[in-house]
């Protein structure tokens, strides 16, 4: 049986990848952060197998007692502060947490490891979001990264510290750089989730309208759930490296809101959606799409679920949670 820990267990990915991990046989370990952390009720709830063990990115000791614990085949390093618009808030906590959580995490390996530095294969969660203002359409594996936001940058370092890793110790480490991954998991504060909540709101008469930011910016959409099992491929390679997981389709906030709206039966939603300049980023991403032939030809991966699939799923999962909540 196959050993497994996995950072950022409690987040979307961390959540899809436990149940991949547990139905492939898998022993999962997750690390949580604090005792009381008020999404260990969400993990206990959806991925009952998985075991738990208490640490922090911040603290050595506890990733080495952690893996200790775990003793674990295969790292997935999940864990960060995500959120884009919140890195500009505390970029100080966002660049140690997600950029320097990385090396602590990357040491304790080879501490742990010792000798035999191979025995423990890694995976960075590295993003999309490094291409920043894009030098390259589509984006692959060689294109210069050009962060544009405190979180992009965080994400940088710990990419290139990844293949240092690699590269200076022999360690079997890869990198996914997924572009924007997305489901019905997604946190309510991410704007594809932020949209099919408010449409399934909006079409139950519970909410009126929705303020959003740039509505022309444009992204590669993707399934959580497919991604997960590219991360999984990627430690299955005989050696690590680094590739782009995306779809290869470009869509704008406009065609998400076209579909999400479609779905609850609004045709014209334009009265429904007012521009916020509260929501404009500082230094705006505009486009963003890659170029996954990396991952489909050595992988062997492929996404599922198209984006108009996608967007239906979250909207009628947020239409059934939304009633619930207010006994409809």
């Amino acid at each position: 049986m196959k050993r497994a820990l996995i950072t950022g267990v409690t987040g979307q990915d961390g959540l899809y990848l436990s149940e991949l991990l547990l139905s492939k046989g898998y022993e999962v370990y997750g690390l949580v952060r604090g005792q009381n952390n008020p999404k260990l009720a969400l993990l206990e709830q959806t991925v009952p197998g998985v075991k738990v063990l208490t640490g922090d990115l911040m603290d050595m000791s506890s990733l080495l007692r952690a893996l200790n614990v775990a003793q674990p085949d295969e790292v997935y390093n999940l864990g960060a502060i995500s959120f884009v618009a919140y890195s500009w808030e505390n970029a100080h906590l966002t660049s140690d947490v997600t950029g320097k959580g990385v090396l602590n995490l990357l040491e304790a390996i080879r501490l742990y490891a010792g000798d035999d530095i191979r025995k423990v294969r890694f995976y960075q969660a590295s993003s999309s979001e490094m291409f920043g203002k894009v030098q390259e359409v589509p984006q692959r594996e060689s294109t210069l990264l050009w962060p544009r936001s405190p979180y992009g940058v965080a994400k940088v370092y710990g990419h290139y510290m990844t293949i240092n890793y690699r590269e200076s110790y022999g360690m079997h480490a890869s990198s996914g750089i997924l572009f924007n991954h997305e489901s019905p998991r997604r946190g309510p504060e991410f704007v594809t989730r932020k949209v099919s909540q408010a449409v399934a709101r909006i079409s139950l008469g519970l909410q009126e309208n929705i303020s959003l930011g740039n509505l022309d910016a444009k992204r590669d959409w993707g399934f959580a759930g497919d991604y997960v099992e590219a991360m999984w491929r990627m430690l299955q390679q005989e050696e690590g490296d680094d590739y782009v997981v995306a779809t290869g389709e470009t869509h704008s906030i406009r065609e998400l809101l076209d579909v999400a709206f479609a779905h609850v039966g609004i045709e014209d939603w334009s009265s429904l959606v007012l521009q916020d300049p509260r929501f404009m980023r500082p230094a705006e991403v505009e486009l963003l799409i890659g170029d996954p032939a990396k991952a489909f030809d050595k992988l062997g991966w492929k996404p599922q679920v198209g984006f108009e699939q996608l967007v239906r799923m979250m909207v009628d999962n947020d239409l059934a949670e939304q009633r619930a909540l207010a006994g409809l």
